[in-house]
């Protein structure tokens, strides 16, 4: 059997740290990716291809044909701005794709989408994630908030599975170990909830147009997701299960 190919958007980042010292100053430069996690945790059975946030201004498909080289796009921690402001607009003012179109139409036609939590996804820190009111917004199983929808728990939540309530669950673990934190959404009344933690969505699906949809409102690798949940057999067999459900599999 061919393996389902993933287009992997963000979960990336440049870091610059200052350091004084008394009297000195200096700059310490670094750039960092989560993204193995992610590949350790589907296996086998899944091709990912990572483009990391600042490729992305640049090289994410400009063309539906492109988007359907994939059986499933997933877009973590990158706003909607690094879709929207391709630099050929932004820095030369000419037109280009909407490219939050093209993905809503990649789903309508049979992909499958799915968006994870973080600081720039949905709604994130400050509202910087700015999805709230784009067409992505239309597609995904949940509302987002207006502004700012971080839940930060430093001290821990636990999910609870009922493994029984649909085949996507199958094979999890009835309790999760702890998680830091999750983006606060509203689910649609067609969605489909999966996992849920004191009504807040956590996991989330439907089917749009031809496509499938899934949402995952914590993050997929540190801080909010710790290394144990991370490694943990709750994680692996949910990214499996709804990442081959999204591609038809």
């Amino acid at each position: 059997m061919a393996k389902t190919k993933v287009l992997f958007v963000g979960e990336s980042w440049f870091i610059t740290t200052i350091e004084t010292k008394g009297f000195d100053q200096f700059t310490i430069g670094g750039y960092e990716t989560e993204i193995q996690r992610v590949i350790d945790a589907l296996g086998d059975d899944f091709e990912v291809t990572h483009m990391p946030a600042h490729e992305a201004l640049n090289s994410f498909p400009e063309t539906l044909e492109e988007l359907q080289q994939y059986d499933v796009i997933m877009v973590s921690d990158v706003g909607a701005n690094t879709f929207l402001l391709n630099p050929k607009t932004f820095q030369r003012s000419l037109r280009t794709a909407n490219r939050l179109d093209l993905i809503a139409e990649f789903v309508r036609q049979g992909g499958g989408f799915a968006m994870i939590g973080g600081y720039l996804t949905f709604m994130g820190i400050e509202g910087k994630g700015k999805y709230k009111g784009t067409v992505i917004e239309d597609i995904l199983p949940v509302e987002l908030l207006p502004g700012d929808d971080r839940q930060e728990h430093p001290e821990g939540i636990m999910l609870h599975c009922d493994a029984d309530k649909s085949e996507l669950l199958r094979g999890m673990p009835a309790q999760s170990s702890y998680l830091l934190g999750y983006n606060k959404l509203i689910p649609k009344p067609q969605a489909q909830v999966l996992i849920d933690y004191q009504g807040d969505p956590m996991l989330a699906c439907w089917e749009c147009g031809e496509g499938r949809v899934f949402t995952w409102a914590s993050d997929c690798a540190p801080h909010w997701m710790p290394v144990e949940f991370c490694e943990s057999d709750f994680n692996k067999t949910m990214w499996r299960n709804m990442t081959a459900w999204a591609a038809h599999k």
